[in-house]
């Protein structure tokens, strides 16, 4: 691995940077309790959490991932940067010293990625054409206007491919019905042939007013969910946007995912609900 360079404002680095192995680290650091050192406790008030916030969190087996985990989804300064003074500011240069190495080297690899996904894929030039090029941004779903104006719609739905069902149940009750809404759903509306973090990226932040979170114990499990979930929380901290609504269509036998229990969820698994469960999703969709 090539060194961090020093020139790295670690207060721009949002937190999450930070990989697993890091926050359980810090949870072995922080979550025992009646040591002389500061607790996750200290770390959680320094951050700004209130008494009542942080008494709930102790029901929590990992406090320190919960804390770290609602303060990135909640707050755009929540930073790398900003743990690192935290923890100073609390005493505990202890775990700066030691984890400072392993937190170098996710900031490394998070920098290393955002290059990589800001560079366009290598391709073969071509030889003839007799069509134009298109901007990689424009011509992305089915209903793109090649001359650049782009497909808008009133919502992304993130699923995983065993939620697909349900998916389809969505475009019925939503487009095919009163309430004419538009989706964007990657299977049907996205073209072949382009970078997906790309894509997913320009669809969530510029074309889709809302993001549906399809919730599942396999949606715990796609690596392409867990993406669109942190980029669309990164872009409306607080949820103050109501930009993202998680929805439950079937009972789980995994926890629901921390980082979106402070949201209000659409639960279809509740019998005496269900009768409006579509009249409350659709509503939240139709909002300017």
């Amino acid at each position: 691995m090539a060194g961090l360079d020093s020139d790295v404002d670690l207060g721009t680095i949002p937190l999450v940077a930070l990989n697993m192995t890091v926050r359980k680290k810090l949870g072995l650091y922080l979550n025992p309790k009646h040591t002389v050192a500061a607790d996750w406790m200290a770390v959680a008030e320094a951050i700004g959490f209130t008494y009542l916030e942080i008494k709930n969190y102790e029901q929590f087996k990992n406090p320190t991932k919960t804390v770290l985990e609602d303060w990135q989804a909640r707050n755009t300064s929540a930073s790398v940067g900003k743990l690192l003074s935290i923890l100073e500011e609390v005493d505990r240069k202890d775990i700066v010293e030691d984890l400072r190495p392993a937190i170098d080297e996710d900031v490394w690899k998070y920098l290393e990625t955002l290059k990589k996904k800001s560079e366009p894929p290598v391709q073969v030039p071509e030889v003839d054409s007799c069509l134009p090029r298109t901007p990689e941004r424009f011509g992305i779903t089915v209903e793109d206007d090649p001359e650049g104006t782009p497909e808008m719609f009133d919502a992304f739905i993130c699923y995983c491919q065993s939620d697909f069902e349900f998916v389809h149940e969505m475009i019925r009750e939503l487009e095919q019905t009163e309430y004419r809404l538009k989706l964007c759903v990657f299977d049907r509306d996205v073209l072949p042939g382009s970078c997906v973090w790309t894509i997913t990226s320009e669809l969530i932040e510029r074309r889709c007013k809302r993001m549906v979170v399809v919730i599942s114990d396999e949606y715990l499990d796609s690596d392409a969910c867990d993406f669109q979930t942190k980029f669309a929380l990164s872009l409306c901290p607080g949820a103050r946007s109501k930009r993202l609504i998680p929805v439950i269509y079937k009972s789980m036998t995994k926890p629901f995912p921390s980082i979106l229990r402070f949201l209000t969820v659409c639960d279809y698994t509740r019998p005496c609900t269900q009768a409006w469960f579509w009249v409350r999703l659709a509503k939240a969709l139709s909002l300017p």
